[in-house]
């Protein structure tokens, strides 16, 4: 895991006034769910006999890792913006129950996959909810399948610092010959405003078209 990071002077730094203001809520996070277009992702995942699970994690950490706002975090009252950010996703089990997994990022998409599947079979092995150590660098992913929702929360302990990106990913649906996928995006507002999501949404649906970026 990589945890190189760099503190923001906060008496420069452009988002200084929303930072402070933000931090003082008692419920700092913002969210918004989106529909993304699946159908190019979902046939280049079948034809290279990929999990689709994986094919789209990666390239929702690959945007999260190219929007600078997804890599700020808050610890000791001091804003970091880390190199990279890595994934901390539920893995569902057959018996119903979820386990906490962590999941490094690589360019290498082989790479990637390879210690992903490690990863995801080694909690579906497992028993039990123990939470993944993975640090603050980390997006929370949560996956819902069975759910094309319009809107999502989260469970929050408020007595908690929390600033990671949280990213939910729902039930993949046919719509007029596409396959569409609801995604929900929260964001800590002191560090994050809808315009970075919205760059991160962009680049996400543009990795899921196949471009390279």
């Amino acid at each position: 895991m990589s945890d190189i990071r760099h503190e923001i002077d906060l008496e420069t730094w452009a988002r200084r006034d929303h930072y402070r203001f933000f931090s003082r809520f008692e419920e700092p996070f913002f969210g918004v769910t989106v529909n993304l277009d699946c159908t190019l992702a979902y046939r280049y995942a079948a034809e290279q006999e990929r999990s689709f699970f994986l094919y789209y994690l990666y390239r929702a950490l690959k945007a999260a890792n190219r929007t600078e706002a997804f890599r700020y975090r808050i610890a000791e009252d001091k804003v970091f913006l880390y190199d990279k950010v890595h994934a901390s996703p539920t893995i569902n089990r057959s018996d119903g129950t979820f386990g906490f997994a962590y999941m490094d990022f690589n360019e290498d998409e082989e790479q990637f996959y390879a210690d992903a599947r490690q990863a995801s079979e080694a909690v579906k092995n497992s028993t039990g909810l123990i939470p993944s150590v993975s640090g603050q660098n980390v997006i929370h992913c949560s996956a819902l399948p069975w759910l094309s929702f319009t809107s999502l929360s989260h469970a929050r302990s408020f007595s908690f610092i929390d600033s990671c990106p949280k990213i939910s990913f729902g039930k993949l649906s046919g719509e007029d010959g596409r396959k569409i996928m609801p995604v929900s995006v929260h964001v800590h507002h002191g560090l994050a405003d809808g315009y970075h999501v919205g760059q991160f949404v962009e680049t996400f649906q543009r990795l899921l078209n196949g471009e390279a970026l």
